[in-house]
């Protein structure tokens, strides 16, 4: 059993048993057929609709969807996360990381922020350049920048501190 909440801010609760599902305690019938990597098209019901698939983040559970052209969020909650906010045991898994480390080796183009500034999530941190491509990295979190690990124009191996928040 999963619980969907939607961008909307509704409720679902999603069960599948076999080759069908239920959505609310009501059976539903589908046809799903691939079109690309993430691109789907679905009958469901007697409804047509295309989805495509623009990210999934595990750590939040959520899916950000196109459907039909319209963006979506879903937040998908299994049994056992239901579970554990049922005892108040959810925030006890949540972990506050306060590292940037590489996530692969390259070298430092541009550092964006300086020790005291104030970041929000999904705020550009630094660049990253890694196989010819240049990659932002992103505060995952809003936080303060303790202090900046590394310099520009310096290589990196994977897993290296770049950048403490706090």
């Amino acid at each position: 059993m999963l619980q969907v909440k939607t961008t909307a801010e509704k409720t679902y609760t999603v069960e599948f048993k076999g080759e069908r599902f239920w959505v609310d305690g009501q059976a539903m019938e589908s046809d799903l057929i691939r079109l690309s990597a993430n691109k789907y098209h679905a009958l469901i019901g007697h409804r047509s609709v295309t989805l495509e698939l623009i990210s999934r983040n595990e750590a939040d559970k959520t899916i950000e969807l196109m459907v039909n052209g319209i963006k979506q969020t879903l937040e998908v909650k299994d049994q056992y996360d239901l579970l554990l906010k049922a005892l108040n045991l959810d925030k006890l898994t949540e972990t506050k990381q306060n590292d940037i480390k590489a996530p692969m080796p390259g070298m430092v183009l541009r550092i964006m922020v300086a020790a005291g500034d104030s970041v929000k999530k999904g705020d550009p941190l630094l660049v990253l350049e890694a196989m010819k491509m240049e990659n932002i990295i992103k505060s995952h979190a809003d936080a303060v920048v303790q202090k900046v690990c590394i310099e520009e124009k310096t290589a990196v191996e994977k897993g290296q501190v770049l950048i403490n928040l706090s």
